[in-house]
């Protein structure tokens, strides 16, 4: 398929959280991302070396220092070459670097300004620091997930990257609009906003009395015998999603169930606790591959649990694109099926700084200048 996004640029603020994920999902649609990488690396959030940063692939890396008025000049300079800028700061830090919407899209006015802040750009909470836990605090999330007995957070799947979701789906519109009218846009979002928006269905079901408060009470959260999870006899586990009737009677009679459970009964309360113990002693009997051979590629909506890395190496995820083998292992591909297969290659921060710099109008000598000033930085010359 042809890419997507060609021809148009993206530059990435450094950031963790959304704003990568949201880059890297651009730069998988064939978007041309250039991430303007810090001199020296910050201490937030999880770093991993740059061979298995797989947020990174399909980027280039400049190192500028913008609090160095040649390196700030330099961000400007590719800001006004671009199409879209993601930023993930606190509010108002990058109007004070003179690179806030107004500052860029003076010199851009067909920018798509895309930024995402952790409690809203305004507000009491807005200057707090915060974590993806604690923003699904604060959106009910977690308090919807996790066991009867305490919340556990869904690693940080629902509010990064569900806030990165956003973002993307906020700035393709953006970019749309700039085509038509010539005027760029300034799309804002939270990780508060984005796990909140992610939670519409469930509110559905509890604006229908459909949802309790208590957690392990509910269809989706464990409570059903017919949507969880049960130990095999190996101690691995089967996923069991027997929603609809049809199903249900079929996960009934391959899991060899017989007369002890009434397939009628499914959506009486009163009979899950029961059932459940059931279903429980019948998979109890045999290890996992047995019940993964015996529920095979049928409808009855039981698969087995897969760790990370066996997920990773799975044969149908690998023929699909789902997982991509490289030399560090498993990398999840492309959210989007075929689309080009995505880069193996990762940036090492500041391996792209001469060419984005040519790129973006220097030439040579004045690249190596700014370099020789201390406002830019290549691979080789980070401190």
């Amino acid at each position: 398929m042809t890419d997507l996004l060609s021809g148009v640029r993206v530059i990435e603020m450094p950031a963790i959280g959304p704003i990568p994920f949201c880059a890297m999902t651009l730069a998988d649609l064939g978007a041309e991302v250039i991430r303007i990488d810090r001199p020296v690396a910050s201490d937030l959030g999880l770093p991993v070396p740059p061979e298995c940063d797989f947020l990174a692939r399909g980027k280039r890396s400049i190192v500028l220092d913008l609090k160095h008025p040649d390196g700030l000049a330099a961000a400007q300079q590719l800001i006004e070459r671009s199409d879209i800028l993601l930023e993930g700061f606190r509010p108002g830090v990058m109007e004070r670097l003179g690179l806030g919407p107004a500052q860029c899209m003076a010199r851009q006015p067909a920018l798509v300004y895309g930024r995402v802040s952790g409690w809203g750009a305004t507000g009491e909470q807005s200057m707090r620091a915060g974590h993806d836990i604690n923003f699904l605090a604060a959106a009910g999330v977690l308090g919807a997930v996790g066991t009867r007995e305490q919340p556990l957070p869904p690693l940080n799947l629902v509010g990064d990257y569900g806030s990165a979701l956003q973002l993307v789906s906020g700035v393709l519109a953006g970019c749309l609009h700039a085509r038509v009218t010539g005027r760029g846009a300034v799309i804002e979002t939270s990780i508060l906003r984005g796990a909140a928006s992610l939670m519409t269905f469930p509110y559905s079901l509890l604006a229908a009395g459909q949802w309790s408060a208590q957690r392990g009470d509910n269809v989706l959260d464990g409570a059903a015998p017919y949507y969880r999870t049960y130990a095999a006899s190996d101690g691995r586990f089967m996923a069991v999603g027997a929603i609809e009737p049809a199903f249900y009677a079929i996960f009934l009679t391959q899991l060899g169930a017989g007369a002890a459970i009434d397939p009628a009964s499914q959506l009486d309360r009163a009979t899950w606790p029961a059932t459940a113990e059931t279903i429980a002693r019948l998979f109890k009997a045999h290890p996992q591959s047995h019940w993964a051979s015996v529920f095979g590629a049928s409808d009855a909506c039981c698969t087995p649990v897969l760790t990370m890395e066996e997920a990773g190496r799975d044969a149908h995820n690998l023929r699909l694109g789902v997982y991509v083998s490289t030399q560090a292992g498993a990398m999840p591909g492309p959210g989007i099926a075929n689309l080009r297969a995505p880069q193996l290659s990762l940036p090492v921060p500041g391996n792209d700084t001469v060419r984005v710099l040519r790129d973006a109008g220097y030439t040579g000598e004045s690249a190596s200048a700014l370099i020789a000033s201390g406002a830019a930085y290549c691979a080789q010359s980070r401190p």
